[in-house]
């Protein structure tokens, strides 16, 4: 029997995506066991990440300054402009490298089963960056869902009106696969074979 604090660390590990109960005490014996090298470093950095988390203004992304790491980015281009439902997304397209604009994170998807309508995403944000000036090309990098093809025509009518060119990336991705999940070669063939919005 291990002590309510071990328990408590157990429980919270295993409410990670990926972690189980198993898993969470298999980690939390790792970390003890390597206390010096792995527990103390990693209560450090979640420490400091708590301590100066923050969504960036710009796009909505999640780093530890406003704006953002990506915002911050003077080689970006700012004529291209990459929309993603979350977070995750924005990361799993950026990590691929080969996306050299800059990004729009809308926090969510609309679906009218969970009750998520246009006014709980950062959709009007978007609006008014295009609506600024400056922007040439608009990807529209949703999840191959029926929620997020549901977002990206929504998308389309609100933004129909500016002069913008909007493509969305290939439909190579498998229907319901997420961003997140895929692999670097699935992304750099959608982002090359992305087509204009019909």
């Amino acid at each position: 029997m291990s002590s309510p604090e071990l328990d408590a660390l157990t429980q919270a590990l295993s409410r990670l995506p990926g972690l189980g109960p198993r898993s969470a005490r298999r980690a939390v014996l790792h970390l003890i066991k390597k206390r010096e090298t792995a527990l103390r470093p990693l209560v450090a950095a979640l420490q400091a990440v708590t301590e100066r988390l923050s969504v960036c203004s710009t796009c909505g992304n999640v780093d530890t300054r406003d704006p953002c790491g990506v915002c911050a980015d003077p080689r970006r281009d700012d004529k291209l402009l990459c929309v993603v439902e979350e977070v995750s997304d924005l990361w799993a397209l950026d990590r691929s490298r080969l996306f050299p604009g800059r990004f729009h994170v809308l926090g969510g998807r609309l679906s009218a089963l969970e009750g998520i309508r246009p006014e709980d995403l950062a959709i009007d944000r978007l609006v008014n960056r295009v609506a600024a000036g400056g922007i040439d090309e608009i990807v529209l990098a949703m999840n191959a869902t029926l929620e997020g093809q549901t977002t990206a025509h929504y998308l389309t009518d609100r933004l129909e009106s500016y002069p913008v060119r909007l493509t969305q990336l290939a439909h190579g991705l498998p229907v319901g696969g997420e961003l997140d999940y895929l692999d670097e070669g699935t992304l750099a063939q959608a982002l090359r074979a992305r087509r204009p919005v019909s």
